[in-house]
């Protein structure tokens, strides 16, 4: 069976889909790709078990057929080689794969087609759609918060929550809890998945820079998301996630008003002179100004900077961990960030102040306790 094929469209869609391969697979039939071709059309999967992604391009083929090739091999060769039409020869009788090039004649072996897991159908739920923008944003929002403790395992993937009007998304390691909810996407139904974060991530990569929309679809176990030739499914996580809305503070009488940037800036700087284990910075909150400063009491290193703001509350003085006060400041876009508090050892709460039209992001960020106090 042969197929013919340009050498940097097929590098382009394997590239797309070679982030579910991983390097020492539970079967190792799982280093493979898998092709098949039906007419005129070569369909590529990739899958982990836990993750597929599959992907589809037009050939030239007069025959239809299935073998699994090693993804590693055939990748490095399509990488090195010049954009041009290659032609593969496939024998599904010994799995031996020819790959002609102008530049010459590349043999490597497969492996029996048979062998590759099925991937699982989703069926029977009603189809949400969502812009490419929006879940690429929903995601980059929420990912970098995502715990990778093993031992809860309902923490390592992201919260969807699905209703009539709104969905949202959800990711908390325990320290730092991020809630972004989109009320232009609404799913007609109300129901509550958790999608693995490695789903989520290769989903992020794949998905397109320009408007798309993408199709996704639940089941008891599986997620299903499709755009234009790129087709993902994976397993849920089928465990309990925290009741994270009874731990957002709802009574917050002290809101610090501050310039985003300066505030990250001024954090990045002061953090450091901080301690390498606690990274730990305080906010004093006086008046209307701020004054961050860390102390290093191991190297006696320590830093202060006074910020303007705009503070409405008592005065206090809270500590929170530096890194983590940075990542999330990294991924608000408004100028001016609002920071709610109650107590020094309760939550507070980040938001930009000024919102995007159908779009609410709620992130919140547990104190670390300050040796002032107890």
């Amino acid at each position: 069976m042969k197929f013919i094929v340009s050498s940097s469209a097929l590098l382009k869609q394997l590239q797309s889909i070679n982030g579910v391969v991983t390097n020492n697979p539970v079967v190792p039939i799982l280093e493979n790709f898998l092709f098949e071709i039906e007419d005129g059309k070569l369909t590529i999967t990739a899958s982990d078990l836990e993750t597929s992604m599959m992907t589809e391009l037009p050939v030239e083929a007069r025959e239809s057929g299935r073998i699994a090739a090693p993804a590693r091999i055939l990748l490095d060769t399509l990488k090195n080689l010049p954009d041009q039409p290659v032609t593969f020869t496939l024998d599904e009788e010994t799995y031996s794969i020819e790959i002609a090039s102008s530049n010459g004649r590349y043999k490597l072996a497969g492996e029996n087609a048979t062998d590759f897991p099925r991937v699982p159908v989703v069926k029977g739920t009603a189809p949400v759609e969502m812009p490419s923008s929006s879940l690429s944003r929903a995601i980059n929002k929420t990912i970098f918060a995502v715990s990778t403790d093993e031992l809860r395992p309902a923490m390592t993937g992201i919260l969807v929550q699905l209703a009539d009007n709104q969905v949202t998304f959800v990711a908390t390691d325990g320290h730092r809890l991020l809630r972004y909810r989109r009320s232009d996407v609404g799913a007609g139904q109300t129901s509550n998945i958790i999608v693995p974060r490695k789903a989520f991530n290769l989903l992020k990569g794949a998905l397109p820079s320009e408007a798309t929309p993408v199709r996704m679809e639940f089941n008891a176990s599986n997620a299903y998301f499709s755009f234009n030739q790129m087709r993902l499914v994976c397993r849920l996580i089928d465990e309990r996630y925290p009741d994270y809305e009874n731990v957002i503070p709802v009574s917050n009488p002290n809101k610090l008003i501050i310039s985003r940037q300066e505030l990250l800036n001024s954090v990045k700087r002061i953090s450091i002179y901080s301690n390498k284990t606690t990274h730990q910075v305080r906010l004093r909150l006086a008046g209307s100004e701020l004054t961050v400063s860390a102390e290093d009491l191991d190297f006696s290193n320590e830093a202060n900077e006074k910020l303007a703001c705009q503070y409405d509350g008592e005065d206090m003085e809270i500590g929170f961990n530096a890194k983590f006060l940075q990542e999330m400041l990294s991924n608000i876009d408004s100028e001016e960030i609002t920071l709610e508090l109650s107590t020094p050892n309760r939550a507070g709460l980040l938001m930009p102040t000024t919102p995007d039209d159908h779009e609410s992001i709620l992130m919140l960020v547990m104190p670390v306790m300050l040796n002032n106090y107890v």
